[in-house]
């Protein structure tokens, strides 16, 4: 079993056989060059990634600064969620911060896996369901936790990023300035 195919198991449920075949074989290989963007604000979000190798960034501008939303590493499934599945322009900007490889499936692919996959219905309600508690998970721990505590259980989750990754990003996307995570970081370090 690829990883690709690994992932498609956890992400989407039982698939097996033949349905995991077509599902994986919709997916095309593809190399994204640090820097580069996989998606851009305003763009149509046609399609759906699994990360293979690499990091990337989802990022909006505001009139006064980037928000990072998420780093997206390898072994995760990526779009714009909204974009992709009501077909409307995208809201986040993607970016490649390593070079990146990655299994991509066009919208329009990925609509005719129900014509294929006869329980693709309900692979699909579970897909959605795991990007929604995840997103429900950060949520509650935005409204529910100090900036200390969502520095430490960011921290326990994804150790490796601190030195792979701005960590303005990170402050970022834990809704701290840089200066409030530059003196979490210093007294977690001390």
């Amino acid at each position: 079993m690829t990883a690709l195919e690994k992932h498609i198991t956890t992400y989407f449920g039982k698939v097996e056989g033949d349905d995991l075949k077509n599902i994986s074989s919709l997916f095309k290989r593809s190399v994204l060059k640090k820097g580069a963007y996989f998606m851009s604000a305003g763009k149509p979000a046609d399609k759906l990634s699994f990360v293979q190798a690499g990091l990337l960034r989802v990022f909006a501008v505001t009139p006064d600064k980037e928000v990072t939303q998420w780093i997206c590493t390898k072994n995760y499934f990526l779009t714009d969620l909204a974009g992709f599945i009501f077909d409307v322009p995208a809201r986040w900007n993607i970016q490649a911060l390593t070079d990146v490889v990655l299994y991509t499936i066009s919208r329009d692919d990925y609509n005719r896996i129900g014509k294929l996959v006869p329980k693709w219905r309900e692979l699909e309600k579970l897909f959605i369901t795991r990007c929604f508690t995840t997103l429900e998970d950060r949520v509650f721990a935005h409204l529910s936790m100090t900036a200390e505590q969502r520095y430490s259980l960011f921290f326990e989750q994804h150790k490796e990023l601190f030195n792979q990754v701005p960590l303005q990003y990170i402050a970022s996307m834990l809704g701290m300035t840089p200066e409030t995570f530059s003196r979490i970081r210093k007294k977690q370090l001390s």
